[in-house]
């Protein structure tokens, strides 16, 4: 099925790619009703097709293979944002490093992250895998497609797995940025 072997693709980019390591991070693609995300446990440079869960946007689990912890979040998101098919939350360096010593959102730095991103803003501390970290994020994501959660990492969202993909790095680099001007003062 195109959506397991998609979700195999860029789980293991992203931990290619130093946006992830060991069990953190999970991607997911919705088609129609179903979810398909990372399952629980899977590591993603190892990921495989079998470690693909699918889920109903009600949250039933239809697979054999229990969904990440995450699924909350993800489902969330498909609920409050109909234009949504993919969603990819990770936990690169750099954005957690932001997200931890910025408040309100990650200056934009670049003109294409002004283009693809317009605004990022960060979402509060809470609890990983819980109903409160889904609704936070989801409120402080609005109509953007990226968004910190402070202290935990990114989520970025696309009409396909690529598209959120693609934005994940572009939110990554520019934290790098950020970051980097900032400790250049």
């Amino acid at each position: 099925m195109i959506e397991r072997m998609a979700l195999v693709k860029y789980s293991r980019l992203a931990h290619e790619r130093g946006l992830t390591a060991a069990f953190g991070g999970n991607l997911s693609m919705r088609r129609g009703n179903l979810v398909f995300i990372k399952a629980t446990g899977a590591v993603m440079d190892e990921m495989t097709a079998g470690q693909v869960a699918v889920i109903t946007l009600d949250g039933r689990q239809v697979s054999g293979v229990r969904p990440s912890s995450e699924y909350r979040l993800h489902l969330a998101i498909y609920r409050g944002r109909p234009d949504v098919r993919a969603v990819a939350h990770l936990h690169p360096p750099y954005s957690i490093a932001a997200s931890s010593l910025l408040e309100d959102e990650l200056p934009i730095v670049t003109p294409e992250a002004g283009i693809y991103l317009g605004r990022i803003p960060i979402a509060p501390f809470m609890p990983a895998g819980t109903e409160e970290l889904a609704e936070t994020t989801v409120a402080e994501m609005g109509d953007c497609d990226a968004v910190l959660m402070a202290r935990h990492g990114l989520v970025t969202v696309g009409r396909s797995l690529r598209e959120a993909f693609y934005k994940a790095e572009l939110v990554e680099e520019s934290a790098k940025l950020w970051y980097m001007s900032m400790t250049r003062r």
